[in-house]
């Protein structure tokens, strides 16, 4: 009969018998890992002599010794020395958490695309699925606004080999923004067009509010110009549009991979991305 507690509690190994043995995680480049002892969670910088540097959201960096002690989606990992390059071809992810194909070229464009509203939601789109459009050549294109679509629709309509996705801001029920893209569906264009969106005011809010270092996003009266309240409650300098702009990037600056983002945006995105490179 099986003695579940071991013929000989004096025999070697006793004590790691029923220890798991913890992942190997390689400190690549911009991989997001979680310090155990005290919670500071960063993206790698650089691997030098045994060290690893992370940077967190708010861009400061400190120095740990490879190994044990560091978690990875919550589940504690080994920090390893990176992976070589010649490793690491066809093995690491992509912003979006997609595998990077090796020697991966950009494809020639097809014709079909994604278009976003505005170019803040173009350069975050660009920053974290940048590198699959490119595999997959898609262009993504800005609207200047949803109230433009159907007029881009009727100078450039969508077909069969040339369909559209569209990305939309505050697509909630009842919306200016639900009207438009309900309009769109039921006309003629409608089976060579997609469009979600994501229920926030605006693309800035698809960040998570842990990635900027503040707990939920502020919450700005109405007859104020929403950005221009978002910069004045973070302190921030909002007289005109360079300093908007200046604002964005920095919250752009926040985000180092899908992790970064609010789920509400990350399946809709790749829902286009499906879409179009049917």
């Amino acid at each position: 009969m099986d003695d579940r507690y071991g013929a000989d509690v004096l025999a070697s190994g006793w004590r790691t018998q029923f220890q798991r043995e913890l992942e190997r995680v390689p400190a690549d480049r911009d991989v997001v890992v979680e310090v155990a002892e005290d919670g500071y969670c960063g993206a790698v910088v650089s691997v030098e002599g045994g060290l690893v540097e992370l940077e967190d959201r708010l861009g400061k960096r400190r120095v740990f010794p490879l190994g044990p002690g560091f978690l990875v989606d919550g589940e504690p990992v080994i920090l390893a020395p990176p992976t070589p390059k010649a490793a690491q071809s066809g093995h690491t992810r992509t912003a979006s958490g997609s595998f990077a194909a090796a020697d991966q070229r950009a494809r020639v464009a097809r014709a079909s695309r994604i278009f976003v509203e505005g170019r803040h939601d173009a350069e975050l789109v660009e920053k974290v699925w940048g590198a699959d459009l490119r595999a997959e050549g898609v262009v993504v294109e800005y609207l200047q606004g949803v109230d433009l679509l159907d007029a881009a629709l009727r100078d450039d309509p969508p077909s069969d080999s040339r369909r559209y996705g569209v990305l939309v801001d505050h697509l909630v029920p009842g919306s200016k923004e639900a009207r438009i893209a309900e309009a769109v569906e039921r006309g003629p264009h409608g089976a060579h067009v997609r469009i979600v969106g994501h229920p926030f005011i605006d693309v800035w809010q698809c960040v998570r509010p842990s990635s900027l270092g503040i707990s939920a996003w502020p919450v700005i009266p109405r007859g104020i110009e929403w950005k221009v309240g978002i910069c004045r409650a973070f302190g921030w300098p909002a007289d005109d549009q360079a300093d908007i702009a200046r604002a964005w990037q920095h919250i752009l600056s926040r985000v180092h991979t899908y992790r970064d983002l609010e789920p509400a945006l990350l399946g809709r995105v790749e829902e286009l991305i499906d879409f179009v490179t049917v």
